[in-house]
């Protein structure tokens, strides 16, 4: 048993990424930081805000102001993911092409299950071992190792392009009122990153090195009056077990393009006709949960066969 059950808890929210995209007010980022102080996460990065970050920022951070001094601020949104396993992107409606959409409680339990896993064939195979300290979480904070995941949330007043939400694995959605379920960024963070905390302070303060197994398969979200009646249930299967780490956001994406430049060279894929294809290719390699070594398989074949 673990002598600080704490640590387990920091190590786990170190690993957790909150990037806002392309924000107008400074003052939003600053009750970003402080809505992730409160809630124990650390790592904010900024995509090309409008205004720079400035003193009502700082003044609306409250206690929060080393995250503010510590923020990552990137040009696009690949940059801010490439290096993350997993990407979350908020979004309060259904999409043309559907990613899996998730309530933030149902993407806390994936998110904690595959920490949770990775910890355990970790210390199976003695790479690394649980953190037993909080200063042991500290030094692992900042491991590639450890799977990381990003929460993506867009501008204020129109939230994320079809385009950005297109990188993402999965889509949250939090439950809110159909009339009117937009809610200011800042409190979008505060009501995820609030449950992510419940959940995971459940299942890593009593930890014993074992990842639930029960929760029901991702579905997607039953459609609307306004949506296309033609939705499709399909169940997708959480990886209950990994002996490789599972592939950053910019190993995905290079699968995709690899795959895409192949399907163009047998003239099955002509970018100026088919524009929705590396929507839907995208969607394939995320639901797919690659892993490293399936990853380098494939990219062999691809180079292969090409």
């Amino acid at each position: 048993m673990m002598s600080d059950t704490s640590a387990m808890l920091t190590t786990f929210l170190a690993n957790i990424r909150i990037v806002m995209v392309n924000t107008t007010l400074p003052a939003n980022i600053g009750s970003t930081a402080r809505a992730m102080h409160t809630m124990g996460l650390s790592d904010l990065v900024v995509v090309n805000p409008k205004r720079p970050i400035d003193e009502d920022a700082y003044v609306y951070s409250a206690g929060a102001r080393d995250i503010l001094d510590n923020v990552t601020l990137v040009d696009s949104l690949e940059l801010a993911i490439a290096d993350c396993h997993w990407v979350m992107a908020t979004s309060s409606r259904q999409r043309h092409i559907p990613k899996p959409v998730m309530t933030p409680r149902q993407a806390s339990h994936f998110a904690i299950d595959n920490f949770l896993q990775f910890i355990q064939q970790a210390t199976h195979n003695q790479d690394i071992h649980p953190p037993h300290t909080k200063q042991q979480a500290t030094d692992q904070q900042s491991s590639s190792f450890l799977p990381k995941v990003a929460l993506v949330f867009g501008r204020e007043d129109r939230g994320l392009t079809n385009e950005e939400l297109q990188l993402a694995n999965f889509h949250i959605q939090i439950p809110a009122n159909p009339a009117y379920p937009v809610l200011n960024v800042a409190a979008a963070v505060q009501v995820i990153a609030s449950i992510w905390y419940e959940v995971a302070e459940e299942r890593l303060l009593n930890i014993n090195i074992k990842a639930d197994s029960d929760l029901p398969p991702i579905q997607p979200t039953q459609p609307t009056q306004e949506s296309d009646a033609n939705w499709h249930s399909i169940a997708l299967p959480q990886r209950q077990q990994w002996d490789e780490p599972a592939i950053t956001h910019a190993q995905q994406v290079d699968l995709e393009n690899h795959f895409l430049q192949l399907l163009q060279h047998v003239s099955l894929y002509n970018p100026s006709q088919s524009k929705m294809m590396p929507q839907r290719i995208s969607r394939l390699f995320g639901r797919l949960q690659l892993d490293v070594k399936e990853y380098q398989l494939l990219k062999a074949l691809l180079a292969k066969l090409k």
